[in-house]
């Protein structure tokens, strides 16, 4: 594992914010001019020409800023390093919101060291400038942040007070069971939102306005500043299994309540494993 020291820590995380800064204002300028360029996974997992041309600011400024580093971006190719740390990119995590014109989206940015999938590496820093133009940001070791307020949170409430917040995946098989594992939680917990945006989720379950939040299928772009934030603020942010958070499935709570969030989504289904 890359050891980062607590001064490139310090670097990494005013890069992550300075361009995640500079992407956002960028799209939130550029919305009203938003448009499908292409589809992904699904006819419903859309793509804007605002996506890619976020993406392109982030990967250049990289390269004038930290050229022996990785890139793993959402909408092109990875870019391999030589320095140990890997850039993590999605530059609108929500773009249906975004195109609809609701705030629930943000560029999120992070740094990570070590190998680049989110079982093995070790996050540096991150942030998620979002579509109010509000900055959350942390480092490994420093805190979390929302604009300049630290972000604390380590209790939440019983799982019957709990307001809970996951999302769907855009293959119509795979929502058809996650709407079945969400049907059983509602009985679980105090109510549920579905937002579409998972970097935007885990920052507002450190900021206290959700008090939990779990997703199948995330990319590694989708949660990798997020979950940092999350983390930092203290909470725990982990798989089913306890191990770190991956695509497969994320789960945050404050670390009193996690065990019992964790049980209840074994017992709606949330462990099975699908094909799409």
């Amino acid at each position: 594992m890359t050891h980062i020291a607590a001064p490139e820590t310090a670097e990494l995380l005013d890069i992550a914010r300075r361009i995640a800064r500079e992407a956002g204002e960028q799209v939130i300028k550029s919305r009203v001019d938003a448009k499908i360029s292409a589809t992904k996974s699904s006819a419903v997992d859309i793509v804007t020409q605002n996506d890619l041309a976020a993406e392109r600011h982030l990967r250049e400024r990289i390269a004038q800023l930290r050229p022996d580093d990785g890139i793993l971006g959402e909408e092109e190719d990875d870019v391999i390093g030589t320095s140990g740390v890997t850039w993590v990119l999605d530059p609108i995590d929500g773009t249906v919101n975004y195109l609809y014109g609701l705030p629930h989206y943000g560029v999120s940015v992070a740094a990570v060291a070590g190998t680049p999938t989110p079982a093995l590496w070790k996050p540096i820093a991150g942030a998620v400038y979002d579509g109010s133009g509000v900055m959350w940001s942390a480092g490994a070791g420093m805190g979390a942040t929302r604009d300049d307020a630290p972000l604390v949170r380590t209790v939440g409430p019983d799982l019957a007070g709990t307001l809970l917040a996951t999302g769907f995946q855009y293959v119509p098989e795979r929502r058809v069971r996650q709407g079945e594992i969400v049907t059983r939680m509602l009985a679980e917990v105090r109510d549920i939102r579905r937002m579409g945006a998972a970097s935007i989720d885990l920052c507002l379950v450190a900021a206290g306005q959700l008090d939990a939040y779990y997703e199948h299928g995330l990319h590694a772009w989708d949660f990798a500043a997020g979950a940092l934030i999350a983390t930092e603020a203290g909470l725990r942010v982990s798989g089913i299994d306890g191990g770190p958070a991956t695509e497969r499935l994320l789960i945050v709570a404050a670390e009193d309540r996690w065990v019992a969030l964790r049980d209840a989504l074994v017992q709606a289904g949330a462990d099975k494993t699908w094909d799409s």
